[in-house]
């Protein structure tokens, strides 16, 4: 099956992707903060970045402003284009923020775009990312596709079902790889996978868990076929981002069993 452009471009290592997201302090807030104070410094994640298994840091435009100049030889940039605070109440929705151009002048080497399909205004969404997928490609540059059905057309947006078809939507509006949330099986992955074609899935890392049960998520996710993974809380909500990145590195890069990758834990 004929694979997408981005296989040999710096968001992948090796085909596999891990992304990880820092883009919370605009969609959650403080709160996603408080268990690990430091976590607020954007300057403590950009560090954490820097280990081998990330593949790119995905950040909002006034932090890679401020921050990536001084990352640039260690990070790869994730430029996200579009963002809402969680103190908007009305139908799921995402300001752009950053035009692909602009992300390009910063130093972006890829860039993100979250789409609610289901959500009330998704025929807009899906036409402001046309606009950016289309510039995109001008600046060759690989897009990532935050795909959430959202709203008021989606009953349960943790149906495998639903996720398989935000999958689909990625592949049909011409994103390079799809984030999604996991259907909570191997089985279910598959199918998520196996309807993205030859696009790349990548897992949502979600709220923090505990290791064993967010590594056995991220391992089924795998072994399903999926490229990889965009994870946030559950790497710097951690005391220990680092040992997490090393265990996650197991799994997604070296396809390591689980058990294997739990014992680069404490």
């Amino acid at each position: 099956m004929a694979m997408r452009p981005i296989k040999d471009t710096p968001l992948t290592r090796d085909g596999k992707v891990l992304v990880l997201a820092y883009d919370h302090g605009l969609e959650h807030g403080p709160v996603d903060f408080g268990a690990v104070p430091e976590s607020a410094d954007p300057d403590h994640v950009f560090e954490i970045a820097k280990h081998p298994a990330v593949t790119s840091l995905a950040v909002q435009k006034g932090i890679a402003e401020g921050y990536y100049p001084s990352y640039a030889d260690d990070v790869t940039l994730l430029a996200k284009l579009n963002g809402t605070s969680n103190l908007w109440m009305g139908e799921p929705n995402s300001a752009v923020n950053c035009s692909v151009e602009y992300a390009a002048e910063i130093g972006a080497d890829a860039v993100g775009f979250t789409l609610y399909g289901g959500a009330n205004n998704e025929v807009g969404m899906a036409e402001e990312f046309r606009e950016i997928q289309e510039a995109a490609r001008a600046q060759g540059l690989p897009v990532v596709m935050w795909s959430y059905p959202r709203g008021q057309g989606v009953k349960n947006d943790k149906k495998p079902k639903t996720i398989a078809y935000a999958a689909r939507q990625g592949l049909e509006l011409g994103a390079d790889v799809s984030k999604v949330k996991y259907p909570g099986s191997t089985a279910a992955m598959k199918d998520v996978v196996d309807m993205a074609g030859g696009m790349k899935v990548i897992m949502s890392g979600g709220s923090k868990r505990t290791d064993e049960a967010f590594l056995s998520d991220v391992k089924g996710a795998i072994d399903a076929g999926a490229a990889g993974l965009a994870v946030g809380r559950n790497v710097f909500q951690r005391e220990n981002p680092e040992q997490l990145l090393d265990a996650l590195e197991q799994i997604i890069f070296e396809e390591a069993p689980l058990d294997t990758a739990l014992s680069q834990l404490d």
